[in-house]
């Protein structure tokens, strides 16, 4: 997508183990039938970031139960899962044993590898005329392979930086203005940084670093280091700037401090319980969709653009979530699981409250705050390669990233140890 591009979206508004008992559960829900029929249909839908039971989850529901109302004969069943590399690849496997998944939410980087093994049914001749005028032109061209749409783009998550505004008012700390710099960054993370009078110890900054995230990418690219090339044909990410910004993540650890002993390793639930419930982290990065569910917890929180880096200008990552139909040859449930997925990325769905969790990919659909204060980030949001090997290339990153925040390798080493295999994979 062209800088031009998302600029105007602004404008115009907004892989191999899995437990077996979640997919037979899932099984049961749904069989594995293929024959082609009319009669009820029981729908399988995995929903990222998704935990029956919680705030965020009430949305997902309410849109769900909306759609059996106005289907009858349709019951869906929903499988929460996290963004993670390990549950994208149970996911994965699900799919390719076939009849446990009918629809899922998936990351706009892991779907060309999804559509080159054949997991995921063509949207064409579901698309409407005014599907293809309300969506960004852009996106719908992201999804296109070999001539073919596939998946329904849903929304646009830009990571940003989430401040606890109780413990900067703790620290008497004044929170910092949309163009901060990373030297800005720091000082705020320094002061921070502190032991309560009961022992608590709170830092200044984390984030998750996971094969399935680009949670602390905008730190590791703020120097203006690209993973690859403009063509993705070549890795670049051991160049001068690639090195010098993973050297700036290493250094809140190592150099400054801010970050809690287990940083490179935390979970995203650990981070957020951190953030809002034990407030022990004051800073975390990740994208908007937690936002609403710190609303809607009553949580004292703002969200701030990544701190500048030596790129000079905003900057933060980000990918286009999506809604996939699986390749079902049932065609009475393709059809319902395309018409599912249509609605639940659609403009139906925005009147519920809190239900997008990022700003929309169509014209239609106008998201509310704390949501809409990612909206402005989608402008210079770098977008994760859509290509059939980056989620191999994403597995042989993140270990060398952890590596280099643990202190095990030097930046330099940890992105230059990975060349040659991403290089060969670029090229086959």
């Amino acid at each position: 997508m062209s800088s031009l591009t998302r600029r105007q979206f602004l404008v115009d508004g907004s892989k191999v183990v899995a437990g077996a008992s979640i997919f037979s559960s899932v099984l049961a829900a749904c069989g594995s039938s293929t024959s082609s029929s009319s009669g009820p249909v029981t729908l399988s839908y995995w929903a990222l970031f998704y935990e029956k039971g919680t705030p965020a989850a009430v949305p997902i529901d309410q849109a769900v139960k909306n759609f059996e109302k106005a289907n009858s004969g349709v019951t869906v069943n929903i499988t929460g899962y996290q963004g993670t590399q390990a549950d994208y690849t149970k996911m994965t496997q699900a799919l390719q044993g076939g009849g446990t998944i009918d629809l899922f939410r998936v990351s706009s980087d892991e779907l060309p590898l999804m559509v080159q093994q054949n997991l995921v049914a063509p949207t064409d001749n579901f698309l409407t005329a005014s599907d293809r005028s309300d969506i960004y032109p852009s996106f719908l061209k992201d999804v296109t392979f070999n001539g073919k749409v596939y998946a329904w783009p849903m929304y646009v998550p830009p990571v940003g930086m989430y401040l606890n505004l109780d413990i900067f008012k703790e620290r008497s700390v004044t929170p910092p203005s949309d163009n901060w710099t990373y030297e800005e960054f720091v000082q705020i993370a320094q002061q921070l940084t502190f032991t309560r009078s009961n022992g608590d110890k709170v830092y200044g900054y984390t984030g998750q670093v996971d094969a399935g995230v680009v949670n602390t990418w905008p730190i590791i690219m703020g120097d203006g280091g690209e993973p690859l090339s403009p063509d993705n044909k070549t890795y670049t990410f051991n160049s001068s700037q690639g090195i010098s910004g993973l050297q700036k993540l290493v250094d809140l650890a190592h150099k400054y401090k801010v970050t809690p002993p287990d940083f490179g390793t935390q979970t995203v639930d650990d981070i957020r319980s951190g953030f809002s419930q034990r407030k022990v982290y004051a800073m975390y990065s990740e994208p908007s969709g937690a936002a609403s569910t710190f609303a809607q917890q009553g949580l004292n929180f703002a969200v701030r653009p990544m701190p500048i880096g030596a790129r000079g200008k905003p900057f933060t990552c980000g990918g286009i979530g999506l809604i996939a139909v699986a390749n079902l040859q049932d065609q009475n449930r393709l059809q319902k699981a395309m018409e599912l997925a249509k609605y639940l990325s659609g403009p139906q769905v925005a009147s519920i409250a809190g239900y997008y969790t990022a700003p929309s990919v169509r014209k239609s659909v106008h998201i509310s705050a704390p949501t809409s204060d990612f909206s402005p980030f989608v402008a210079y949001t770098w977008i994760a390669p859509i290509i059939a090997q980056w989620p191999a290339i994403r597995l042989l990153l993140q270990p060398q990233l952890q590596k280099a925040i643990l202190g095990q390798l030097s930046p330099s080493d940890a992105l230059n140890q990975p060349a040659n295999q991403i290089n060969a994979l670029l090229s086959s």
